[in-house]
């Protein structure tokens, strides 16, 4: 599904007006169409519906929802954030469509009118918010914050239109403060800041109204940022050959794992395992190969130099070459260390590796502060927290936090990587510019190991021949899928990683039906027959 910005999303407006559709008319079926989804999703309103509007187009949207719900039978109060005469545009079109049907008008600006509205909000059935769309990038203060607190309080079920007034459409920050809907009725596209958080507490229940935005004007806009869906994503996945063997679906070399994080390496190799590969190597530093030996039955084991402390080191590169020989994607990091050792061995994986590679935790922390990546022309794949990503951009976790979807499209265009920013709604990035967010996973995945799991499942999916950006995509949506069953039939609270490993067969046998064509309907065929 395509999400857009706040400036595609006026960029895709633009287009349609300046190709034959007048502004009004699309702030018509705006309106009318937000008023099919109060009525759809929250209800015939039992009393009265408010409809609180501002001054610009978001407002006048509202005047056109007060105008479809009185015609529908239901009372309507509207109150203005503004004067009337400050209400411009198409805005002051629909104002008036309004007012010619004896609607009235009750202006905020009024003495006592904030405290009228408090009282009459406690005896509504349900709030419009028609304040902001769109169009805000400054804070929320004055009139307009004292009526959003007020709508935040009343405890009454609440439909944004557009957007909830006060959260950025780019970041799903709040801009000082923000309504939290019931839900959003969303004209066009879904907007950047509805999918991710904390923007998805702030939306609720999101429905997208169709207002006639044509083909042709998102071909020349271009929108490059998507909402995985399952049907998409599984179109990634195609039937195995019934001639296949061990060989057809790539050799991962995984480089993880040192004295005290053993766990870290085998979760990384078992889920490439799971996801698909044919063939699993975990390099591990000589001294503990022995313990990995012992625990690990399909994948194979291979010795890098040790360094005498539990961890492993570059050598003369020799053993590295030597493993990276015939191998289809590696994946380095899981419980790796941090120690200069490792930082050689790191350095040399990827100035040398000619395959596809992934780096996450601690081979991520080796290339810090430095333009290693930018000189590698093979694929790679980075999967940092936003700690992670924040040491990679020289930068505070909390910059990153702030506007996850910038942080990650910066990274991937400046070191010419995909980025898997993990977290909720985890983002993926292409150096091209184009991202998905994905919506799956659960909190119950905030546990140790999750990580691993991710790095080896993108693995697997690079070694068997899909280009970096779907891979880490694919990846991404299928281990938050598997973890959602896990959820769903355990609980959240105690989920494993091992647990997401033993549910990615399933998961992905699921994801591969999803995004199977339909088969055409031959005349006659009744649905079910």
């Amino acid at each position: 599904m395509t999400v857009v910005t706040a400036a595609e999303m006026r960029a895709l407006d633009r287009w349609t007006i300046e190709h034959g559709t007048p502004g009004h008319v699309l702030m018509e079926r705006a309106g009318a169409g937000a008023a099919r989804v109060l009525r759809e999703h929250l209800r015939r309103p039992r009393g009265r519906a408010i409809v609180i509007c501002g001054r610009g187009n978001n407002g006048g949207d509202g005047f056109v929802v007060a105008r479809h719900l009185r015609r529908a039978g239901v009372p309507v109060e509207v109150w203005l954030a503004a004067r009337a005469d400050e209400v411009g545009g198409d805005a002051a079109r629909m104002l008036a469509a309004w007012r010619r049907g004896r609607g009235r008008v009750h202006e905020l600006t009024a003495a006592g009118a904030t405290q009228a509205l408090g009282r009459r909000l406690a005896e509504a059935a349900v709030v419009v918010d028609a304040l902001f769309g769109t169009g805000l990038n400054a804070p929320v203060t004055g009139l307009p914050a004292t009526v959003i607190e007020l709508v935040n309080a009343c405890g009454v079920p609440v439909l944004a239109l557009d957007l909830a007034s006060g959260l950025s459409p780019d970041t799903g920050m709040p801009l000082g403060t923000a309504v939290r809907a019931t839900t959003t009725a969303t004209f066009g596209f879904p907007k950047v800041g509805q999918v991710i958080y904390p923007g998805v507490e702030h939306t609720g229940l999101l429905a997208v109204v169709d207002i006639g935005i044509p083909p042709a004007a998102v071909t020349a806009i271009g929108p490059r940022i998507s909402l995985l869906e399952a049907k998409a994503i599984g179109s990634l996945l195609h039937p195995r050959p019934r001639d296949a063997h061990k060989g057809s679906f790539g050799h991962v070399l995984v480089i993880a794992g040192s004295r005290g994080k053993t766990g870290a390496a085998l979760l990384a190799a078992e889920a490439a395992g799971r996801a698909g590969a044919g063939l699993v190597t975990l390099a591990v530093p000589a001294g503990l190969q022995p313990v990995f030996e012992g625990r690990v039955r399909e994948t194979m084991t291979a010795a890098l130099p040790d360094d005498g402390a539990g961890g492993a080191e570059l050598g003369d590169g020799q053993a590295l070459k030597a493993l990276l020989a015939g191998r289809d994607a590696v994946v380095c990091g899981p419980g790796l260390g941090v120690t200069p050792g490792t930082r050689a061995l790191v350095a040399h994986l990827v100035r040398r590796a000619p395959v596809p590679l992934v780096l996450d935790a601690d081979a991520l922390n080796a290339v810090a502060g430095t333009d290693l990546l930018r000189a590698r022309s093979a694929p790679t794949v980075v999967t940092p927290h936003p700690g992670e990503l924040a040491r990679l951009l020289g930068t505070e976790t909390a910059a990153v936090q702030a506007d996850r979807l910038g942080a990650a499209r910066g990274f991937a265009a400046s070191a010419q990587v995909v980025v898997v920013l993990k977290g909720a709604r985890t983002v993926v990035a292409s150096p091209d510019g184009g991202a998905a967010i994905s919506p799956t996973g659960n909190p119950g995945m905030a546990s140790g190991g999750t990580g691993d799991v991710l790095a080896g499942v993108v693995g697997a999916l690079l070694a068997q021949g899909l280009p970096p950006f779907e891979a880490a995509a694919l990846g991404v949506f299928a281990h938050g899928a598997a973890g959602d069953v896990v959820a769903a039939r355990q609980g959240e609270v105690g989920l494993l990683a091992g647990d997401l490993i033993a549910e990615l067969p399933a998961t992905l046998a699921r994801l591969q039906a999803a995004g199977r064509p339909e088969a055409p309907r031959r005349r006659g065929d009744r649905a079910g027959h």
